[in-house]
């Protein structure tokens, strides 16, 4: 996934923002070290940071159907994951690096989605847009001299491109299986006699809407009366 938006960023500053002129792209760190080796124009896209985007997560199942309109599976939303690249010009002059900067900052700016056509692999069968964002504000855990102070190299002018990449098919839930009978209501039990629930033929019936027999008081005994 990760070399398929290296894959894409390449073909899209080579053919929109450089109007093929021999301006090399590397994704390369941007070390001292390797600063002194450039001997030619260069431009650098640096990954530097791997994150997942929390604001696009959501929750829930999506249903999967079968030729029937029966529900066979149900799959978890895609996550999506911010592919961070700092992007920077290298030239013999600083004016010359400004003006790579200002081609690739429009050429970023012409779409909030990475274009289709520029897509290959599994990133050109998804179903959804690989959003990408270009210098928007660092987060508030860190700063860009913070990359560089790592880099050990000296700051410069530079880009942030982020591309936030949906991961589809994270997981899956089997479906149980469709129900293929009515329901219904059933007071009961079948072939089994009284149920506790109430008379079970037309004789009880009758005995228990007759009245309770009443109860008459016992006679004296003459004994008692004399």
């Amino acid at each position: 996934m990760i070399h398929e938006v290296d894959d894409a960023l390449r073909a899209l500053v080579r053919s929109d923002a450089l109007g093929g002129t021999q301006v090399s792209i590397v994704f390369d760190a941007p070390t001292r070290e390797w600063a002194a080796k450039v001997n030619a124009p260069t431009v650098n896209l640096y990954l530097y940071d791997i994150r997942e985007d929390m604001r696009r997560r959501s929750r829930g199942l999506s249903n999967e159907y079968d030729g029937r309109g029966m529900v066979i599976a149900r799959h978890r939303p895609p996550r999506y994951f911010k592919l961070s690249y700092l992007i920077t010009a290298w030239t013999r002059r600083p004016e010359d690096e400004h003006r790579l900067l200002s081609s690739l900052l429009l050429c970023l700016l012409r779409s909030d989605a990475m274009p289709t056509e520029h897509l290959t692999g599994s990133l050109a069968e998804l179903p959804l847009p690989v959003p990408m964002t270009i210098a928007l504000p660092p987060p508030e855990d860190r700063s860009f001299a913070d990359v560089w102070s790592a880099l050990g190299g000296e700051l410069k002018p530079s880009l942030d491109l982020v591309v936030s990449v949906p991961l589809v098919g994270t997981g899956s839930v089997p479906a149980a299986p469709p129900v293929t009978e009515e329901g219904g209501l059933r007071l009961g039990l079948e072939n089994t006699g009284r149920t506790g629930q109430g008379p079970t033929d037309a004789r009880e019936a009758d005995a228990a809407d007759e009245p309770a027999p009443r109860r008459t008081r016992p006679a004296l005994s003459r004994r008692v009366r004399e």
